[in-house]
């Protein structure tokens, strides 16, 4: 007869030892994906769980999509270190956390000091199945009537008021001389 599988329990905390980091539910972490020229696969940690001895941990996640990753895939407003919380729920060996990272709301990524290799940021929700957004609009400002990418200069005409993303030296409305005034 089959020895009864021995019942799981939920931690408060665990320590990964390889990376010497504990976790907790509600942290972020980077996932080591098994195809290892992509880039770790960003989660949130919903619960941890160990069986009877403690060992055999695993962890429930939340995966984080990156914009190539989704429906739509990548856009120019998109930025690089831009993920979409989804809808897709998961159950993943702790051995398989390369270390924490933190995923900024879109505000206050925006007025880091210094983004570092763990900053991300969130401003959309996603659902893997419909590859639907929510919101599915946002707020913009650039004359080119795309949503800001944080990873572009914006610039703003003395004149009008209006901004515009400098992309390559060149923003979106074209500027006349040093003050930076655009054509309207």
């Amino acid at each position: 007869m089959a020895k009864p599988k021995a019942p799981r329990r939920t931690l408060d905390s665990y320590t990964v030892k390889h990376i010497n980091k504990t976790i907790r539910a509600g942290d972020c972490v980077l996932m080591r994906p098994s195809d290892q020229s992509k880039p770790s696969y960003v989660a949130k940690i919903d619960r941890i769980e160990a069986d009877g001895r403690g060992a055999n941990v695993k962890v429930h996640v939340r995966w984080y999509y990156r914009p190539e990753e989704s429906i739509g895939g990548r856009r120019q407003f998109h930025g690089s270190k831009e993920v979409f919380l989804s809808d897709h729920f998961d159950v993943q060996s702790a051995d398989t956390i390369e270390g924490k990272c933190t995923v900024h709301t879109f505000k206050s990524y925006t007025k880091l000091d210094a983004v570092g290799n763990e900053d991300f940021f969130c401003r959309f929700e996603y659902n893997s199945s419909t590859g639907a957004f929510d919101p599915d609009r946002v707020a913009v400002y650039c004359k080119c009537e795309m949503p800001y990418n944080p990873d572009d200069l914006m610039v703003q005409c003395e004149g009008c008021s209006d901004w515009s993303e400098e992309v390559a030296g060149f923003s979106c409305f074209q500027t006349l001389g040093y003050e930076g005034i655009c054509i309207h």
